[in-house]
């Protein structure tokens, strides 16, 4: 339970991020569910990083595409569940990158579909222009994501190694 309570303190600082002023797109949404999947137990995988975004767009508000927000992230968070048996450094930053790919190919396609803010012709030449003038900000949420998982997956590290240092001292003290 206390890496719960470690691991969700992490992940609501880590929404913190969203909510002060940031460069466009560096976020850690990529990163909280990726955590979430990996040093989670599955029932909380999904829920604890899920509860902080939607406490920080609480804040921050809402938009036309919180729906394919909210679809990428339970899908980089499966993703994170996958993870959680392949946590080498490879697959971790490999993960990440995908994170990052799949994040803008499915919110972008959720800004063509509902506007988003823009007006883009229902159309392929539409969706490719979506796209197009989105990859400015991609090079932003690789960015974020690499950093926001960098950060968030050394302090879950850090947080265990000090926990299991603790135990074994206690467990020495004690003989």
């Amino acid at each position: 339970m206390r890496n719960v309570l470690i691991g969700s303190i992490l992940i609501m600082a880590a929404a913190l991020f969203r909510i002060l002023p940031h460069p466009v797109n560096f976020t850690p949404i990529a990163a909280m569910a990726l955590a979430g999947g990996v040093y989670f137990e599955k029932r909380f995988a999904l829920i604890i990083p899920f509860a902080a975004l939607l406490i920080s767009d609480f804040i921050i508000g809402f938009h036309n595409t919180i729906f394919f927000v909210y679809g990428s992230f339970v899908a980089i968070g499966l993703m994170g569940i996958w993870l959680k048996s392949h946590k080498r450094i490879f697959p971790v930053l490999g993960t990440a990158l995908v994170s990052s790919v799949l994040f803008f190919i499915i919110t972008n396609f959720g800004v063509w579909l509902t506007g988003g803010g823009w007006v883009y012709p229902k159309t392929w030449y539409g969706l490719i222009e979506c796209y197009t003038l989105a990859v400015p900000f991609f090079r932003n949420t690789i960015a974020g994501d690499l950093v926001f998982t960098g950060v968030l997956f050394g302090l879950f590290e850090l947080s265990i190694y000090i926990s299991h240092a603790f135990e074994k001292k206690t467990v020495h003290s004690n003989i």
